[in-house]
């Protein structure tokens, strides 16, 4: 099992752990290296950097920041940021107070689509913090209230695009979050790469310009992925010359088919991109 974990969500976003339950829970599966990665959210690090050092745990500052590329929803997680840095804390809030006008019109859609009580109740579920609501959320009271019976399915028939309750985010782009990252000192890492949906083509457009644009790494092994998928993007890293990055993108209860500290090794031949903060130490 991985000891190296770099992609993980806390209640700060759309986990269900505080940060300090999911370094205990990462030290109980015999994870050494941990990178909390709320979206969109520096939130929880401090929380979560005071229970990695009572847990022996090496924490990577961490956020996994929504943005777009040629009109392509993609997410990008920085790694080894200096959360402080005031370009970054910036564009976050930005992000957030988008996030949260989001949540607002899609309770509003949800309400005219007889779905009473949206809001209070998906407020409710993130200690009435608007800028943490997110769609996951509204997906969960949607279970709740049987109008759907698995998360996905609030995706599939109200929340996902062209849906009746779906609202486009004005999400930053792609090398505006890369300035971001950069400017905090640390790497950017392109986040499950074959979730988005599109062709190889236009995935190897997409790795091209992500490097261009000072991109350094792509995860490569994240939880559940099939063997084949995961060979693919370890041969694309290589390729485009971008470190391998690894993660569960854990979210707790909410997720629970996605386990902490657990997925495939990286294959032969991946540069793991947590060298580069083993060698901070050294």
């Amino acid at each position: 099992m991985p000891s190296v974990d770099l992609h993980c969500h806390s209640l700060y976003s759309d986990g269900s752990q505080t940060p300090e339950q999911l370094v205990e829970q990462a030290a109980a599966a015999g994870v050494t290296m941990l990178a909390l990665t709320d979206h969109d959210s520096t939130n929880g690090l401090a929380e979560a950097r005071r229970a990695a050092e009572l847990a022996g745990i090496r924490l990577i500052n961490g956020v996994e920041i929504s943005a777009m590329w040629q009109k392509q929803l993609i997410h990008l997680v920085a790694l080894n940021i200096d959360p402080e840095t005031p370009i970054l804390k910036a564009g976050l809030h930005e992000q957030q107070q988008a996030r949260a006008k989001r949540g607002r019109l899609i309770a509003d859609k949800l309400e005219n689509l007889g779905i009473e009580n949206c809001w209070q109740n998906v407020l409710a579920l993130v200690d009435n913090d608007e800028n943490r609501v997110g769609r996951a959320h509204f997906a969960q009271y949607l279970v709740s209230v049987g109008r759907v019976k698995q998360l996905q399915q609030a995706f599939d028939k109200y929340l996902g695009n062209g849906k009746p309750a779906a609202v486009p985010m004005p999400w930053a782009e792609m090398n505006t979050a890369i300035t971001w990252i950069k400017a905090a000192g640390g790497v950017a890492v392109l986040a499950h790469p074959a979730r988005y949906g599109i062709s190889q083509t236009k995935l190897r457009l997409l790795l091209a310009d992500f490097k261009v644009a000072g991109g350094e790494a792509m995860e490569v092994s994240t939880a559940n992925e099939k063997p084949n998928v995961i060979l693919n993007l370890a041969a694309l890293a290589q390729r485009f010359g971008l470190d391998a990055s690894q993660g569960s993108d854990y979210h707790g209860v909410n997720m629970p088919w996605l386990k902490l500290g657990k997925f495939a090794e990286l294959p032969a031949g991946c540069q793991p991109v947590w060298r580069r903060f083993e060698e901070i130490n050294t």
